[in-house]
């Protein structure tokens, strides 16, 4: 049975791109790791955090397994599953496993690296395998982000990445932005080069007008609602969202310290606490209590999509065009936002302004990622992907999406469409939020 889905049958790239967006995504990751002490590849058992060296077997088996083997290569690894299958692998019990060396690990890599390329060879690829290599690359790309926050919830130095210089302060952007009502396309439509499952398919859904903050909420906005006792006071928070942060004992964002002025941890190292920076590392319930706090709301995740990739008609109404990002379609460049870690960390909320949306919201992609409203459901005639089955249908219910990317986000994988979604007590993502006025 054929791989691609009947979307997919007739987009193909070429075996040269291909090659440099898969030696692209490796050498990203070995850049993640490369400076790290040999007892930081085996770190201690931590709920949310897996061990280096796993990780990085993992990358390499996903390349193995869903490429190679897909396409007919003989197993490389024959005990692969029961070291790298995150699903057959359960997490606490990745520390014990008798993982390969560091350098054995390393050595695999180079092996799948390039095996994966040798395969390409002078042929051009047919549609099943620029599906498969661009998924591989993708899933690695998500790694990359994770090995990133992976940094911060332990302490390590930033990594010895990017070499954008920030943009000038730009300070606050505030205010909101009125987006009209009517039907709107939720989903990526059937001619989007390349999707994953649970953004399938373009669908209409009815939106009632709405205004939405211009930016994300700031550290000063935040800030304001953790000085006026928000941690403290019950009654800000949903039934959940107490009992967790009742768990968690927080007083404020996990990573801020006060100390006679408020600083936070940057990776390893204190910093001021910059005013208009996105408030980041915040849960969905303190996001929740925040907006409640404030008197505002949480965008539904169709809100979200439709601020930032819908056009005004001229009408007073929403036009039939979707932009694939807020600044229009097919175009990706450094001066549109921050991602693919140019920068190590969050710039101020004024800043790119070239890449607002057609009804005024900046920084939709990049930055920060932002929780909505949402919980993670799939979309109206849902079909498990093939052959990634396990994507997105073991999570539906569970979580909530997160839409935009951030800093450390490739820019290749991120668009209006794509929908993140984690567990609401996550606070060691590049999360943060914006809040839609309460009508």
């Amino acid at each position: 049975m054929s791989l691609v889905r009947p979307r997919d049958k007739h987009h193909r790239l070429p075996a040269s791109e291909l090659a440099r967006i898969v030696a692209d995504a490796r050498e990203r990751t070995l850049e993640l790791v490369k400076d790290l002490e040999p007892a930081q590849f085996d770190v201690c058992l931590l709920e949310t955090v897996n061990p280096f060296r796993w990780e990085l077997g993992h990358v390499a088996f996903f390349f193995e397994s869903f490429v190679l083997r897909l396409l007919g290569h003989a197993p490389v690894l024959a005990d692969g599953e029961r070291l790298y299958d995150s699903f057959k692998v359960e997490h606490d019990s990745r520390w014990s496993l008798p993982l390969p060396s560091l350098d054995e690990t390393l050595a695999y890599m180079h092996q799948i690296q390039r095996l994966v390329v040798e395969r390409l060879g002078d042929r051009e690829p047919d549609a099943e395998e620029t599906y498969l290599y661009l998924l591989a690359t993708l899933h690695e790309d998500m790694h990359g982000e994770a090995f990133t926050y992976m940094r911060q919830t332990l302490g390590y130095r930033p990594p010895r990445i990017g070499n954008a210089t920030p943009p000038e302060p730009a300070g606050p952007h505030p205010g909101d932005v009125e987006i009209p009502g009517g039907v709107f396309q939720l989903g990526a439509a059937e001619n989007h080069p390349f999707v994953f499952d649970n953004e399938m398919w373009a669908h209409p859904v009815e939106v009632a007008p709405f205004r939405i903050a211009k930016a994300p909420v700031t550290n000063a906005e935040f800030r304001a609602f953790v000085e006026d006792g928000g941690y403290e006071r019950e009654d800000l928070w949903s039934f959940q969202g107490w009992a967790w942060r009742q768990s968690v004992a927080l007083h404020n964002p996990v990573y801020w310290r006060n100390s006679g002025s408020w600083r936070r941890m940057h990776f390893d190292k204190p910093v001021e606490l910059e005013p208009h920076h996105p408030v980041v590392h915040v849960s969905w319930y303190e996001a929740e209590a925040y907006c409640t706090w404030a008197g505002r709301r949480l965008p539904t995740e169709a809100e979200w999509e439709l601020a930032a990739s819908g056009e005004p008609d001229g009408d007073g109404g929403i036009s039939p065009h979707k932009r694939t990002r807020p600044w229009g379609d097919g175009v990706n460049d450094t001066v549109y936002g921050n991602l693919d870690s140019r920068t190590i960390g969050c710039v101020d909320v004024g800043a790119y302004p070239d890449g607002d949306s057609a009804f005024g919201c900046r920084q939709m992609l990049g930055n920060v990622w932002e929780w909505t409203a949402s919980p993670f459901y799939p979309y109206p005639g849902y079909l498990v992907d093939q052959p990634y089955r396990e994507y997105s249908a073991p999570w539906f219910g569970y979580r909530k999406v997160l839409k935009g990317g951030c800093w450390a986000t490739r820019s290749r994988l991120i668009n209006n469409m794509y929908r993140n979604f984690f567990l609401p007590d996550r606070t060691d993502i590049f999360a943060g939020f914006r809040t839609c006025a309460v009508d």
